[in-house]
Formats: structure tokens, C-alpha cells, sequence
């Protein structure tokens, strides 16, 4: 009979893992076990990190913002029809919008023809101004336009004040190498690059899993971890939440074998793990992850044959988010699931000297789902008339604050109205009637109630 009792070996090798997880644990993981329970919302966000050019994405293609905009972009512009001319988005009743979608965007403009996608015009922080990537994406994840400190994100404290008080085994899911800025301070959090990826099952031998061809008595560090975290010490129990998080998400039936025509990008197989998270119901609530790429100073290209980089990013991005919303169709989950796409600042109306675009400010923000009131733009479009941009040195100006449809999301999808926790500086929120659900009036404070205090890892 093989002899279980761990080794001294064993032991140290335990020890050594528990500091190893409790080390990377505020990165990684944190989520209570996945359970089943009752059909609910989840919203997905995407960060287009970068500052993508949204007069290249949705495009003027009438009247004088179209004189405007050929002006600024000589060699930029997208055609306004032909083969490699914009999409047009067209109302309901098939009357015009004077824009277009990016020929590349082929995806996202048929969810717009069957009413599954929203605009919403010049969109972005409106009491802030920064043309820092860094600043803007921060601010942007932690909700707190133009203030960095606070510690937490802004779907951490959405998933912390939410009234329901109702249990998930994975209400918070960022699919990242790292920990996004957005899931701070909420030890329900889990991040991870991809299911398969999410083990500490790699390295030197003696750190990997018994089997394998390796002696019968040699236990790996996934083995033995669960027999040295018991104790009450900080480090045990960041290391005890890590095991249970990893066993969990071992425990689910992920696989990165792909749909059948699913595209293969790496945005797009991050979709693919969250759309599995959706089905197995894990309970989730919230999901994050980025596309980057979008920072084009040069050589940015515009639409037609042969290489154009940013024709690439925009094919890459629809085709993803295209896919997405199919699977969930097909899978019945299409009409609780919401996703919004952002960026932390657009790109200067005129073009540069070096093929590219600078960083600007207003931008458009998409919205998509069986919810969603689409084929419509909302918020205010200010043109392109030189004399409307010069109070902004050249940018398209913020006429709507993102966090008015963030607000709505979560009080008419998510049933959370405690805007004053999720966005504590933000107040006087109004209903753009993007999406269908429940209004309920706003609470600016920080009231009492289920999970209002926000759990961080101990260090």
C-alpha cells in the first residue's frame, strides 16, 4: 500500500506553494465556489485600450460634417460609398443617419440592421481632460474621472453594493494576464489569461501534478497544497481562496476548441471563455477584458486592398463581438447579456503628418443585445464645423459622460441604482433609453446593505 503521509519533502514543497499563491493571489483569482441558481444579467465589458478612431469606426458620409471630415483626413478618410465605402447605418424606417460603419466592421452592421446595436455619439469623461493613456484608462477603470486613489474598481464596487444580496460562485471575471484596474478591491474577482492557462502546473517537475510518467509516490504541488492551508495566518488564507479557485475552474468543462466558424484572435477566444462562463452557470455578473492596439500615430491606413493596420483591428474586433452574440443566440442567453465597448479618449479630427491620428477626446461607445434599443443613435452629435472643435484645439467634445450609460445599464439591466457607491462623484444621472429593463431612482449616497463594505485581500 503506498504510503499518503506527506514528506518532509512534501511539506516543504507545500509551504513554498502557499507563499507562491498567496504572493499572486490578488492578481489571479478570489471567487467563491460557481453555483447554479435562477437566470440573471450579466454585463460584458470591453476596453478598446489605446484610444481607437472613432470617426474612422462610425463615419460621416453627408452634408457638411462629410466636407469637414474629407478636409481633415485627405488621406484618411473612408470612402462614403463604393467597394471600400462605409456601411450605412440607416434608421428603422430606413431613413438615413448621415454615418456609416467602417467597411471592415461587416459584423457589427448587421447586429445594427436586426436593432441588436446602439451608438451613442461623442461619448466620454466630461469633468476630466487628459490626453494620457494612462491616466484616462485609470480613470475610466476606477470610475473616478480626473482621481486615481480610492484602491477600488468600479464593477468591484457595482458587484459590492448590489441590493439583490443574492450568492455567485463567479460574479466577477476579468479574462487578463493581469488584474484589471475595473475589478480592484473585491475578493470575488477572478482573473485569468484563459481557462487552460489557469493551473500551477508548469515549471520544474517537482512542482507538477502526480502522473504523467513520473514515480507513483511523487505528489505535485496541486497535491499537497490543500494539506498545509488550514491555519488562520494571512498568507494561508489568501493561498486557501487560490486553491479553491483553481480546483473550481479545473472542475469546469472549458475547452478552447472553438465553435465551428469562430474566429481565432486572441480577443476572440477571450470571448469564447466568457461565453462559457455565461453557460455553465457560474453565476456571473460582470465580465472584463481588453482588445488594445488602438494607439495609431503612423501608418494608421484606411480601407481597401492590400495592408491597412487599422482595417485589420476593426475586422478583428467585429468579427469577435459578431461571433459572441451568435453563440449566445443560439445558447438562449442573448437576452440577459449586454455588452459595452469603450475607449478611453477618441482621436483628433485632422490627421497628422505621419499617416496617423493623435489623441482627442469625445468618441463613440457601443452598445449590443437582444435588450438593447438599437438601430439608433443616442446623446447629442456637436459636428465637425472647425468652429465647434476650436474650444476643444481640434477634438470632438464630450457631449455624454460614459458613466450616464453605465449608470442605466446597471439600474435598467443589473438592478443596482446605488450610483453614489459605483460612481462616487458622478450625480444628476438621466435615462438615455438605451436599454429596456426597470427604472428605479438613483441613490447618490452610500447606503446600507448587502456586501457594501468592499473585502480586499489581506497582505
Amino acid at each position: 500500500m503506498a504510503d499518503h503521509t506527506p514528506s518532509r519533502r512534501a511539506f516543504l514543497k507545500g509551504c513554498c506553494a502557499t507563499a507562491t499563491i498567496a504572493g499572486v493571489a490578488p492578481s489571479m483569482f478570489y471567487a467563491r465556489h460557481a453555483i447554479a441558481g435562477t437566470p440573471h444579467d450579466t454585463l460584458v465589458h470591453v476596453f478598446l485600450r489605446g484610444g481607437i478612431d472613432g470617426l474612422n469606426l462610425v463615419v460621416p458620409v453627408s452634408g457638411n460634417d462629410r466636407s469637414h471630415y474629407e478636409e481633415a483626413r485627405p488621406s484618411l478618410a473612408i470612402a462614403a460609398s463604393g467597394a471600400f465605402g462605409a456601411l450605412p447605418l440607416t434608421l428603422q424606417d430606413g431613413g438615413g443617419t448621415g454615418f456609416g460603419l467602417h467597411p471592415s466592421a461587416g459584423g457589427l452592421h448587421a447586429l445594427w440592421q436586426e436593432s441588436r446595436l446602439a451608438i451613442v455619439h461623442a461619448c466620454g469623461m466630461s469633468t476630466t481632460l487628459t490626453r494620457s493613456h494612462f491616466d484616462a484608462q485609470l480613470y475610466c477603470d476606477l470610475g473616478t474621472p480626473g482621481r486615481a486613489g480610492g484602491g477600488s474598481g468600479w464593477l468591484a464596487r457595482a458587484w459590492a453594493s448590489d441590493p439583490s444580496g443574492a450568492a455567485a460562485g463567479l460574479p466577477l471575471l476579468g479574462v487578463s494576464n493581469g488584474q484589471p484596474a475595473s475589478l480592484l478591491g473585491h475578493t470575488d474577482a477572478l482573473s485569468m489569461a484563459s481557462p487552460s492557462e489557469f493551473a500551477l502546473n508548469a515549471g520544474p517537475w517537482q512542482w507538477r501534478e502526480s502522473g504523467g510518467g513520473r514515480p507513483a509516490n511523487l505528489l505535485g504541488v496541486n497535491d499537497v497544497l490543500g494539506s498545509f492551508v488550514s491555519g488562520r495566518a494571512a498568507v494561508e488564507q489568501q493561498a486557501r481562496a487560490g486553491h479553491a479557485a483553481l480546483r473550481r475552474i479545473g472542475e469546469l468543462p472549458f475547452t478552447s476548441t472553438l465553435p465551428a466558424g469562430w474566429p481565432t484572435s486572441t480577443f476572440a477566444r477571450q470571448l469564447w471563455t466568457v461565453a462559457q462562463a455565461i453557460r455553465f452557470g457560474t453565476g456571473l455578473r460582470y465580465a472584463t477584458l481588453d482588445l488594445g492596439g488602438w494607439d495609431t500615430h503612423d501608418g494608421q491606413g484606411t480601407a481597401g486592398s492590400g495592408y491597412h493596420y487599422y482595417q485589420n483591428r476593426i475586422a478583428e474586433l467585429s468579427e469577435a463581438l459578431t461571433a459572441f452574440y451568435i453563440e449566445m443566440a443560439a445558447g438562449g442567453e442573448s437576452s440577459r447579456v449586454t455588452v459595452v465597448v469603450q475607449s478611453e479618449f477618441g482621436r483628433r479630427v485632422r490627421q497628422n503628418g505621419s499617416g496617423g491620428t493623435d489623441h482627442g477626446y469625445g468618441n463613440p461607445l457601443l452598445v449590443l443585445g437582444d435588450t438593447v434599443n438599437g438601430r439608433r443613435f443616442y446623446g447629442t452629435w456637436p459636428g465637425l464645423d472647425p468652429e465647434v472643435l476650436a474650444p476643444w484645439f481640434g477634438d470632438l467634445p464630450v457631449t455624454t459622460d460614459y458613466r450616464q450609460v453605465f449608470s442605466e445599464l446597471l439600474i435598467r439591466r443589473m438592478g443596482n441604482n446605488r450610483l453614489g457607491q459605483v460612481f462616487p462623484e458622478y450625480a444628476g444621472y438621466a435615462p438615455l433609453g438605451i436599454v429596456q429593463g426597470q427604472d428605479m431612482p438613483p441613490v447618490y449616497g452610500i447606503p446600507p446593505g448587502p456586501r457594501t463594505r468592499l473585502r480586499v485581500p489581506a497582505t
